[in-house]
């Protein structure tokens, strides 16, 4: 039997045979006759049929080398660092949260191991001792302390939040650039009338971008010895102490935060649209005219996802708060339950949630209307980095827990937008606050 190879080359010379007939056809100007037809077709069928050896015998040297080739040993899979926290198979795992917080307390310890469980965070220095970096929390009880996190906070859970893995320390999303919609729309899109025949006018959108760049929230959370000896105990205190800590300082920078190492906060944010007070208007008073402003300047489209937030100390003044009709009144504010049939006090229709990140009654931010859902961004990292000092608080015999989360936020919108209708004075936002009133 032939090789592959001369096999090859017989197909070739019998490639290049009925291409010089064709060749002879055209020198010739005339088309093949019956008997160049009969020889052509006699050509094509025995390429075709050597075609077919040559695969066959092709797959059966590529069997023989897989068959030739030693298999590999099977190695255990390496952990894998996926910036959510860290991955392990099931038989390795922590039993939970506590168990894993009492192994990382013991490798702090002076002379201590670490458990093999434990997976290192290097921030530059290294990555087999433990307080250059902490520990990585188990991948479930990361993702269950950052459900808590966001759980627990009012503002962060109703904010778009965009998830950053791998090596990436921010992120940037393009937005488009607009701040009036009464000559053009999307930044710089027109549409118009023309007649037959007319000049057409180019437009074009401008672009933004918001970038969001991670920064650190730290938690420190002490223990004592008594409670590190107890795994269960020491994951519920922890729990509660981290997770209520990180809710509060996150929603705290979601409302007042300057955007200088911590995310930028509405009331500090260029989209802002700040309601002024009435004529005469008392001091550290909300009036019904106030709300009802507030109201008209935020989007329309907002308006069925927007929500009302408040300092407790405004609340005497919802309660008290009406319109006149005729010879009596209307109430504004409807408390929770009975008439509203809400959860929460409505206004417009629209939850009052108080905070208490809000500015005490008379300053701005003492009530504020917003659409968190469409108008403010979060980004976070997930990977919780823990590590523990028993140096600290040694007198005291306490250990100290320190907590590292990656966030950055802001508002999608750089600027209060001017409507197509109502000129500069009536600019709309998706977050309204009322000015102080002193």
């Amino acid at each position: 039997m032939k090789t592959v190879g001369k096999y090859k080359e017989d197909i070739k010379a019998l490639m290049d045979k009925a291409n010089a007939m064709d060749a002879q056809c055209v020198n010739e100007n005339r088309d093949p006759n019956s008997a160049e037809l009969k020889i052509q077709q006699e050509i094509l069928d025995t390429i075709q049929e050597y075609q077919d050896i040559v695969a066959t015998l092709e797959r059966k040297e590529r069997m023989q080398d897989a068959l030739a080739t030693p298999q590999k040993p099977l190695t255990q899979p390496a952990l894998e660092n996926k910036g959510h926290g860290i991955t392990i198979s099931d038989k390795e795992k922590f039993n939970s949260f506590g168990e894993q917080m009492a192994a990382v307390m013991k490798a702090g310890q002076p002379g201590g191991s670490a458990d093999p469980r434990l997976f290192n965070a290097a921030t530059g220095l290294g990555e087999t001792v433990s307080s250059d970096g902490g520990f990585l929390v188990q991948t479930d009880f990361s993702t269950e302390l950052l459900k808590q996190v966001f759980d627990t906070g009012v503002l962060a859970s109703r904010c778009r939040r965009i998830p950053i893995s791998g090596n990436a320390n921010g992120i940037k999303i393009p937005g488009v650039d607009e701040t009036s919609r009464a000559s053009t729309r999307s930044g710089g899109v027109l549409a118009y009338w023309k007649d037959e025949a007319a000049a057409k006018t180019a437009s074009k959108p401008k672009f933004r971008m918001i970038e969001l760049s991670l920064k650190k929230l730290i938690g420190l959370c002490y223990t004592t010895d008594e409670l590190l000896a107890d795994s269960a105990a020491l994951q519920g205190y922890i729990q509660q102490a981290f997770v209520d800590e990180f809710g509060f300082q996150i929603d705290d920078a979601i409302i007042n935060g300057t955007g200088a190492g911590e995310p930028l906060g509405v009331l500090n944010a260029g989209c802002l649209v700040s309601v002024g007070k009435e004529t005469g208007q008392a001091a550290s008073t909300v009036v019904a005219e106030n709300v009802i402003n507030m109201y008209s300047r935020i989007f329309a489209s907002s308006r069925p996802n927007a929500i009302w937030l408040i300092n407790q100390n405004i609340e005497p003044q919802l309660f008290t708060m009406s319109l006149a009709v005729g010879t009596g009144g209307i109430p504004i504010y409807m408390p929770a339950g009975g008439l509203s049939g809400q959860p929460y006090g409505t206004l417009f229709g629209r939850p009052v949630i108080a905070i208490e990140q809000a500015a005490t009654l008379g300053t701005q931010g003492d009530i504020m209307f917003g659409d968190f859902g469409n108008g403010y961004v979060l980004a976070e990292k997930g990977g919780i980095q823990s590590d523990v000092s028993i140096h600290v608080q040694f007198i005291y015999d306490e250990s100290v827990f320190r907590f590292v989360l990656r966030i950055d936020g802001q508002p999608v919108r750089a600027s209060a937008l001017t409507p197509y209708k109502g000129g500069a004075n009536y600019t709309q936002s998706h977050f309204i606050a009322l000015d102080t009133r002193s």
